[in-house]
């Protein structure tokens, strides 16, 4: 059997390729998630209100959606594996520059990370779509996985690893600086290439008339309506539980446990997708479980363990669906990546609104209900989107009477 030049090189070294890949997936989420938990302290110290620490999520999500547009340029000009090692450098200087102390350089710090995040976050898959085309289902499982438990512990040792040290939120910010640079470390040897990205990669949203199309919207939504809940849920999750009678430590882990929960569906439900008849039940189940979650968050506080698990499930099975709608409701490569990189740049968009909006709502209101309220119909809006990309249909089709053999086959 003949081998392939490029299985040839990943052959060569494939236990330095994945350990990179794995620690690279570490740093794109355990940086954000990190410092949630800590947000209580940050606003003691600095003064801060809900609104402007709400801008501590905000924006690195705005970082995403400018550095989504940018990425595969980088990429072209500089080669992949460099522009990835640059991503957790710009992570790790970003980290250091947040825990300096002041909030200029809290705020400078976290648009840095940002900056790198959104690097790896579109590159990444192109290195796993380019170097192993035969298992980018397992391993892209195998790195949102990581991604996730990492995010998940970052989250339950934030409060923990504060109280070590005088300089509490400071150290324990600093110390997710451990992830990139173990990153940077792992993929010191891939330096001595310099390759382009694969042809799929997400690139600035253009062609096909994607904005005028509805299905590509409904894709879009979807996704962005899941990517603005999780980071609502991911800014705000501890203070909420802390209002709601749980300690910092306690809000901490279940912070974490939403992290966990959330890489679960990767687990199962990316290989069932593509078997589905239709998608439109398992995604309004998904959006309709959030919703449940966070109703339930408002009358039952105290069961926050049922409702966190639901959530997790139903925000990560949305970021499933919503990434496999991109390349099911598209005709080919080419329009996939343009309607990844539309999806994604309005997407981060929605999502950077949702913790400011979300933390000026509670400086207004002084509570949480109308908040988690607006994020449960935020979350039926989400399921009727649902029901409109999940149907065995693509781009430019009419009708899924019509074209649902072909859906079905091109996948």
């Amino acid at each position: 059997m003949s081998v392939s030049s490029s299985d040839a090189r990943v052959l060569s070294r494939p236990v330095l390729l994945v350990a990179g890949i794995l620690c690279i997936a570490m740093a794109l989420r355990a940086p954000v998630t990190g410092v949630a938990p800590l947000i209580g302290m940050i606003r003691a110290q600095l003064g801060l209100s809900s609104t402007a620490a709400g801008m501590l999520i905000t924006l690195p999500l705005l970082a995403f959606a400018a550095g989504s547009l940018a990425a595969a340029g980088l990429a072209r000009r500089y080669g992949l594996e460099r522009t990835l090692f640059g991503a957790l450098l710009l992570i790790a200087a970003g980290i250091v520059g947040r825990s300096l102390g002041s909030e200029a350089a809290l705020y400078a710090g976290t648009v840095v990370i940002g900056a790198g995040i959104a690097l790896g976050n579109v590159l990444l898959p192109s290195l796993v779509k380019r170097d192993f085309p035969r298992r980018v289902a397992g391993l892209t499982s195998a790195y949102v996985l990581t991604m996730s438990v990492i995010a998940g512990a970052a989250s339950a040792v934030a409060i923990p690893l504060a109280a070590l040290s005088d300089a509490t939120w400071r150290f324990s910010a600093l110390c997710l600086l451990a992830v990139p640079a173990l990153g940077a470390l792992l993929w010191l040897p891939q330096l001595s290439r310099r390759t382009r990205p694969a042809s799929v990669t997400a690139h600035a949203p253009h062609g096909e008339r994607l904005w005028g199309s509805a299905l590509a919207w409904q894709v879009t939504l979807f996704l962005g309506i899941n990517s603005f809940v999780f980071y609502v849920m991911v800014s705000w999750l501890p203070a909420i539980l802390q209002d709601a009678g749980y300690t910092a430590e306690q809000a901490g882990s279940l912070h974490g446990l939403l992290q966990l929960m959330s890489a679960g569906p990767a687990l199962f439900l990316a290989p069932a997708v593509r078997r589905m008849k239709d998608q439109r039940a398992v995604a309004a189940g998904a959006a309709g479980a959030s919703c449940v979650a966070m109703i339930g968050l408002i009358v039952a506080p105290g069961w926050a363990s049922l409702w966190i698990v639901l959530m997790g499930l139903g925000m990560g099975a949305g970021i499933i669906l919503g990434l496999a709608f991109v390349g099911l409701r598209a005709r080919h490569a080419q329009q996939a990546a343009s309607l990844s990189g539309m999806a994604q740049f309005v997407g981060y968009l929605l999502a950077a609104s949702g913790p400011l909006l979300i933390g000026a709502l509670h400086d207004a209101l002084g509570g949480w209900s109308a908040a988690l309220a607006l994020c449960a119909a935020a979350c039926a809006a989400m399921a009727a989107a649902g029901l409109y990309a999940g149907r065995a249909i693509q781009i430019g089709s009419f009708s899924a009477g019509a074209h649902a053999a072909p859906a079905r086959a091109s996948r």
